[in-house]
This record gives C-alpha cells, sequence and structure tokens, in this order.
C-alpha cells in the first residue's frame, strides 16, 4: 500500500499523463532502405546507436522495478532482460552514476565484452559489477576516445536540482560500492554529456536537465537525445540546448517516471515536444523500445 502511494505521490508531484499517441506516432526521417544509423530508445535516458558497424550504448536502465522495490531494497538487474532488449554493443556511455543510468551497464559489458566509458566514479560502479579493467575507459570529458570509425567526446556537465533544489544523492566514489548497491549508494559522480560522431551523422546526448553553456559551444550535432525531467528548474533549457547544438532533430528522452515496466504503458512528462518545435528543431519523440533511422547527414 505504501509503494502505491509513494508512486501516486510521484506522478502528481511530476505532473505526469498518460501518453498521447500522437506524440509517438512520428515516421522515421528515412525508410531501412536509405538509412545510415538506428536510433533506438531503451526509456529513461538510455539508447542504442548503430552506425557504421559499430553500436554504441547510452545509459542503459531496463531493469526497472516499482518505487517500493527500487526505494527499499538492493538494485537487481534482470539480465535476461537485458540480453534481449541490448543483444550486442561495442562501447556503453555513461553520463552520471546514478542507478537510472548505470544499472544495466556493469552486465552489458560483461555479457558482450564492450567497453565502458564514463568518469572514475561511474568506473568504480563498474568495477562493483563485475567489468574487467581491461573494458574501462574513465574520461574526465575535453577528449576525444576513439572508437573504431566512431570518436567518442564527453561534454563536462552538471546535473540538475531536482529536489528542492539540490541535486539528489551528489558525491563521488573513490571505491567500487557493495554490489548490488541501493539507490543511495550511487552517487551522480561527475557528469558527461557526450557526442558521438561518425563519418555521416554526429549525434548528442544530455541525460540530466543542465549543462554548462561553455562546454556544449562549438559542438553541433545532427541529432540530439535530450533530457525532459526536471528542465523546468532551468529557465529556457530546451531553447538553450537547441540555439547551442543546433540540431536537425531532437529525440525527448528521460520523459517517464523510471518506475513503469520498460513494456509496459509509461507515464508521460508534457510540454517538451512542443517546446522542441518552438526552438526550431524537428521533434522526433519515440516510444520506448522504439527506433529512429536517419540519412547520413554530413558529407
Amino acid at each position: 500500500m505504501w509503494s502505491e502511494l509513494l508512486t501516486r505521490g510521484l506522478r502528481a508531484g511530476l505532473g505526469v499523463a498518460p501518453p498521447d499517441p500522437r506524440w509517438v506516432d512520428v515516421p522515421s526521417p528515412v525508410g531501412a532502405e536509405s538509412a545510415y544509423a538506428t536510433l533506438r530508445y531503451l526509456g529513461t535516458a538510455g539508447f542504442v546507436l548503430e552506425v557504421e558497424g559499430r553500436t554504441v550504448v547510452l545509459d542503459p536502465f531496463v531493469s526497472r522495478r516499482p518505487l517500493g522495490a527500487t526505494l527499499g531494497a538492493p538494485l537487481t538487474v534482470d539480465e535476461a532482460l537485458g540480453a534481449r532488449l541490448v543483444p550486442r554493443a561495442d562501447e556503453v556511455l555513461v553520463g552520471h552514476a546514478h542507478f537510472d543510468h548505470i544499472l544495466d551497464a556493469p552486465a552489458i559489458c560483461r555479457r558482450t565484452g564492450a567497453r565502458f566509458v564514463g568518469s572514475r566514479t561511474a568506473c568504480m560502479v563498474a568495477r562493483a559489477g563485475g567489468v574487467p579493467e581491461a573494458q574501462l575507459v574513465e574520461t574526465v570529458g575535453r577528449e576525444d576516445v576513439a572508437a573504431g570509425p566512431l570518436t567518442l567526446r564527453g561534454l563536462p556537465s552538471v546535473h540538475a536540482k531536482l529536489v528542492l533544489g539540490r541535486t539528489p544523492f551528489p558525491g563521488d566514489l573513490d571505491a567500487p560500492p557493495r554490489w548490488p548497491a541501493r539507490m543511495h549508494e550511487l552517487p551522480h559522480g561527475p557528469v558527461l554529456n557526450w557526442v558521438v560522431s561518425a563519418g555521416g551523422l554526429r549525434v548528442g546526448h544530455i541525460d540530466s536537465a543542465d549543462f554548462l553553456d561553455a562546454e556544449l559551444a562549438g559542438h553541433e550535432v545532427d541529432v540530439l537525445c535530450l533530457c525532459a525531467i526536471g528542465r523546468a528548474l532551468r529557465p529556457g533549457y530546451t531553447r538553450d540546448a537547441v540555439r547551442a547544438l543546433r540540431p536537425r532533430y531532437v529525440v525527448p528522452c528521460h520523459w517517464d517516471t523510471m518506475i513503469t515496466p520498460i513494456d509496459g504503458v509509461p507515464d508521460l512528462l508534457p510540454g517538451v515536444f512542443r517546446e522542441i518545435e518552438a526552438a526550431g528543431a524537428t521533434c522526433l519523440p519515440l516510444p520506448r523500445l522504439g527506433e529512429a533511422k536517419f540519412p547520413r547527414l554530413r558529407a
């Protein structure tokens, strides 16, 4: 009973609503026969990008549980579900180490042999989850990480102040936490936005509703995956992100409450779709586990 009350309170506080089918019934920019890249949405801030024969996974979180179980017990990973939804990976990028961005990443890396790329704190979580040292790539951002035909770059960022003007679970890790961890044992650590550059496409990823303007400057992208939750706490967030990165397409993410099953009916944080269009980009909303295909957008 208390879990259901907490869930109702969270939904009411966030102002969520049932999804409108019109917001996720948007055709891909290009058909499969002309596709250069495929972007699949995993829910929360998670994506799978396939381009140039490479599979890049961003902020995977598919082992979603009801709020009561999330708050009251160690965070277990549904490895069978992860294997079904993310069967292959070459790199796994983690923007920060909160559970809803990192929980499934270690298991994916162990199973696929993918490199885990993230901050020192994120790498500590990966170690706790059993990722071998040879697969860890620690970055503070502002440096290019080669990934076959791709280039990965982290852009230093900040986390939105979501709870009473404060950032939830702040701090860093100097050693691996216990595993499985509880939610409060996974502080966010340094926050990174990402730019994934391929020869014909550049994809940006902002996984929390704040950023450092100076760090985005000069990093134009074609497709931007943009966090929706908490965006009202930074006035002009959507407009400023689009103005800085100049994407042609914006795929909103982190628009659900993280506690509905990955294949269930999601909650929705309304409003961001209209904000994206008003900022001058094409909004490309995807349902959880939906995908969009993109043509080559760069010479």
